[in-house]
């Protein structure tokens, strides 16, 4: 019997995200930087992870209605670590620090130029040269891996928002 992906993640991630959630989160705003907090970088990551094979839509933010590729880092960044990470993929980058290759963790921003102007595109890096993102309405939230053809010649860098 084969089981599916989201009830899987689901069985798998719930309890940890249960816990987590009792912790307390503060929201605040995206022009300060946050404690290097492990803790807070894996409920970032499997936040995201649970968000897998959810639907795209244009301009979307809820877990309803489905995610743009912002909308999906507001909403994992909000509901995993209590920060309030807004606007665009160029606004988040330009709300965050540019960090080296060497300097990335699971839980950073991942930045394409998809459009023609800068940082048009935003993921959330997961580790191992994966990251995750709502790619289009036809394939919704997935993850790529960053040496894949088409991101690795639109790759504009790292970024974070933590310390």
């Amino acid at each position: 019997m084969r089981m599916n992906k989201r009830l899987f993640l689901s069985a798998c991630l719930t309890p940890l995200l249960v816990a987590c959630s009792s912790l307390s989160r503060k929201s605040s705003s995206t022009s300060q930087s946050y404690p290097n907090n492990p803790a807070k970088r894996q409920d970032i990551v499997m936040q995201a992870m649970a968000m897998l094979d959810r639907g795209y839509t244009y301009g979307g933010k809820k877990l309803h209605t489905g995610f743009d590729c912002s909308g999906l880092v507001t909403f994992v960044y909000r509901e995993s670590a209590g920060i309030a990470l807004k606007g665009s993929a160029a606004q988040m980058a330009e709300a965050t620090r540019a960090i080296e290759v060497s300097q990335a963790h699971p839980g950073d921003l991942v930045f394409f130029n998809t459009l023609g102007p800068s940082f048009s595109h935003v993921g959330i890096y997961i580790g191992d040269g994966k990251f995750v993102h709502a790619a289009n309405e036809r394939t919704g939230v997935k993850t790529e891996r960053l040496n894949n053809a088409y991101w690795s010649k639109r790759f504009e860098g790292y970024r974070t928002v933590f310390a």
